[in-house]
């Protein structure tokens, strides 16, 4: 049953981006007939893709960290997985990322379909979700299920089809038609949403709003540009080809980091960028008649709900740039005067020396996409990893010139030290596991092997069962005496996309995605974490917060719009172990199709 599937998979893949694949019930790795036709000719399936890769690649390069969309660029590989070159792609291929009705079925011991309903607003009132166990989800196994739920049918089995999209019979198969056209209505009414949430700052786009309600009297600030909600906007509008609205975001927001900013008579680094801004209409000073003018009114965590100035925005802000400049070829942008004046003054605030010890970056909790609290406070993998993706834009982009050789020099440090300290330190699988059980604490020495005196017993109960055999992931967060053993939907799949995790790392986190999917997926993807705070530990970590219910919002609430990462990472696996004719594919792509 899963090989038919697995085939089924293989085939619509094949359809949709134009790869040749087998029909029947192929084995679970890619068959050579993928990358070679019928008469014996190379087909180089690569060359039928493009990307845009989002960070540089480090060294040695991971074959995991380009994410495949449409666009001007595609990549060629020398035939081997450690060396990578981007050339301009010819004729660039459309890559449609929707998810159509008549996708092929996941394997039955999943049992859970993902929905792609109403958008999850940022702010509260999201529908809860609490993961089910797979089990559950069977009627055989659950005897309530008889009870509530109608008796789940076994899928009727696809025909078998060639290549050509006919069946066995030679009558045609109408189901690819289908699947493209829902592709095509989905998209087209994504794009217009998106085009409904556009801003505009003296006629010209400047950004999108994060949220958008009609019915909500009271948006506080969802009605303002925020820019790292703006990131996967603007990743969309690169890959369609307009770039006047990401040139007009990143110039606007280089300029709203010069202005002074001042909470109780203290003023933060030069190198903040705001959370949000907002367009405002204000009278004229010194007109009578009544005339008025736009200005924009940038957040730096002034006015946030619970003041905590936003770590990410800077990070984020250099990894559009620099998508950007590779997207639209306009690689001068990046050497403007004030466009290296701002990379600097962000590399300055995050590369600036203080008391930790640590190559990672330290700050408060509610600083990053989690911006309220939540327990990430000191060290989270979600910073780190757009850290980590920060400095390797920003080395790529900065001018070589005498003012900058001190802040290249350590920027190179702080990357080969991050690097190790979050591979090293962060990875968790059963052997992992194994040894934290064993740790000897109270370890005073400079070989201590319990470097963070970590204690066996705040190994939390449901971790033993919980992680696969095969899988594994990077922790949450690291500081004395403590890890957080929650798993980040963000930073571990931004680890990956930058080359923070390494190969081996990577595909065991995918692994892990796919033996858990109806934890993290289940019927509205994607958990941002997992598990949810509960009981007493959510009421003394997030302060009894409202919004942050067990499993509603950040805690362990359903984001959809991380789904693009996990798309974009399985699909680029299945090219990379297709064209290297390797023996381990991505089978998370045979679920998300």
């Amino acid at each position: 049953m899963r090989a038919s599937r697995q085939g089924e998979a293989w085939r619509v893949y094949g359809e949709k981006h134009r790869v040749v694949a087998t029909h029947g019930s192929p084995s679970p790795t890619p068959p050579a007939s993928a990358t070679r036709s019928q008469n014996g000719a190379s087909l180089r399936p690569l060359e039928r893709f493009v990307c845009i890769p989002l960070v540089p690649a480090a060294q040695p390069i991971n074959p995991v960290s380009f994410a495949f969309a449409s666009g001007s660029t595609q990549v060629r590989f020398d035939g081997s997985s450690e060396r990578m070159g981007i050339a301009q792609a010819a004729a660039p291929l459309r890559l449609h990322l929707g998810c159509s009705g008549a996708a092929p079925p996941r394997p039955t011991s999943l049992r859970v379909g993902v929905g792609f309903g109403s958008h999850a607003r940022r702010k509260g009132g999201r529908r809860r979700n609490p993961p089910r166990a797979a089990s559950s989800l069977h009627p055989s196994s659950n005897p309530r299920a008889h009870d509530h739920e109608p008796a789940l049918k076994p899928p009727a089995p696809a025909p078998a089809v060639d290549v050509a999209g006919r069946d066995l019979n030679g009558a045609a198969d109408h189901a690819p038609q289908q699947r493209r056209r829902a592709a095509s209505d989905l998209e087209e009414e994504a794009w217009a949403l998106l085009r409904e949430s556009v801003v505009s700052y003296c006629g010209s786009p400047v950004g999108t709003i994060a949220a958008c309600d009609p019915n909500d009297s009271s948006p506080l600030n969802y009605d303002q540009v925020f820019i790292r909600d703006f990131v996967p906007s603007g990743i969309a509008f690169l890959l369609k080809g307009e770039y006047d609205i990401v040139r007009n975001f990143i110039l606007h927001t280089l300029q709203l980091q010069s202005w002074e900013k001042t909470m109780d008579c203290h003023s933060p680094g030069q190198g903040l960028m705001p959370a949000s801004f907002k367009v405002r209409v204000v009278p004229l000073e010194g007109d009578e008649e009544g005339a008025t003018e736009e200005v924009l009114d940038p957040d730096f965590g002034e006015a946030a709900i619970g003041r905590v100035a936003p770590v990410d925005s800077g990070l984020w802000w250099i990894i559009l740039l620099r998508a950007y400049g590779k997207c639209s070829g306009d690689l001068s942008f990046h050497e403007r005067i004030d466009v290296q004046t701002g990379i600097k003054l962000i590399l300055k605030l995050c590369l600036a020396d203080g008391f930790d010890m640590f190559p990672t970056l330290l700050v408060t909790d509610g600083s990053c996409m989690m911006d309220r609290r939540m327990g990430i406070h000191g060290h989270p993998l979600e910073i780190q990893s757009l850290f980590y993706s920060a400095l390797l834009c920003a080395r790529e982009m900065l001018t070589p010139e005498d003012g900058s050789a001190d802040l290249i020099r350590a920027l190179n440090n702080r990357l080969m030290a991050l690097s190790f300290h979050i591979r090293e330190y962060y990875w968790l699988d059963k052997r992992k596991l194994n040894e934290i059980y064993r740790y000897k604490t109270e370890e005073y020495s400079y070989d201590a092997v319990n470097k963070f005196n970590i204690y066996p017993d705040q190994i939390p109960p449901w971790l033993v069962e919980w992680i696969p055999p095969e899988g594994g992931y990077l922790i949450g967060n690291l500081q004395p005496a403590h890890m957080d053993f929650r798993f980040f939907s963000l930073g571990n799949l931004w680890s990956i996309v930058s080359s923070l995790a390494t190969t081996r790392q990577s595909h065991a986190i995918l692994d892990l995605v796919e033996a858990k999917w109806s934890d993290l997926v289940a019927e509205m993807p994607l958990k941002i974490c997992y598990p949810a705070l509960e009981d007493q530990e959510w009421k003394y970590i997030t302060g009894s917060d409202p919004k942050n219910t067990p499993w509603s919002y950040h805690n362990a609430g359903s984001w959809p719009t991380l789904l693009w990462q996990v798309c974009n990472l399985s699909i680029m696996f299945e090219i990379l172990m297709c064209t290297l004719q390797t023996s381990r594919p991505c089978r998370v792509f045979g679920l998300i199709t």
